[in-house]
């Protein structure tokens, strides 16, 4: 089980992705904005940070770099329509982090988590 930080402005897909991730064992906490994330990792600590990349005010990829800052070794993992143009070099998303296209089905989600969360790290890596 860990403690995932959900990320996502559209309100229908944050509670399925909710929904998905507690039944598959884990603990969730879902924003529907970056800021609202950032102020939430300020609060507790996350094993996963799982966030859209395309959202108003700040983006999945601020939140990250901002969540990376607070606690180092964080598994980041984005869901995006867009993963070509927003996740290029020159906006500078963290290395390793995993990138799911949408749509997707909820199963690759679970999957795709249970390998990022099975990925050892080393605070400050």
């Amino acid at each position: 089980m860990a403690r995932i930080l959900l990320a996502e402005d559209d309100t229908g897909l944050r509670n399925v992705l909710t929904a998905a991730l507690r039944k598959a064992g884990h603990k969730v906490d879902a924003v529907d904005c970056g800021r609202s994330g950032h102020a939430r990792i300020h609060l507790q600590r996350y094993d996963l940070l799982l966030a859209d990349v395309v959202m108003p005010g700040m983006d999945g990829i601020e939140l990250a770099r901002r969540a990376g800052r607070r606690w180092p070794g964080i598994r980041v993992m984005f869901i995006t329509g867009f993963a070509a143009v927003a996740l290029s070099p020159r906006n500078d998303p963290p290395a390793d982090a995993r990138v799911l296209s949408k749509p997707f089905h909820l199963n690759d989600l679970t999957r795709q988590v249970e390998e990022v969360l099975a990925v050892e790290t080393t605070p400050g890596a």
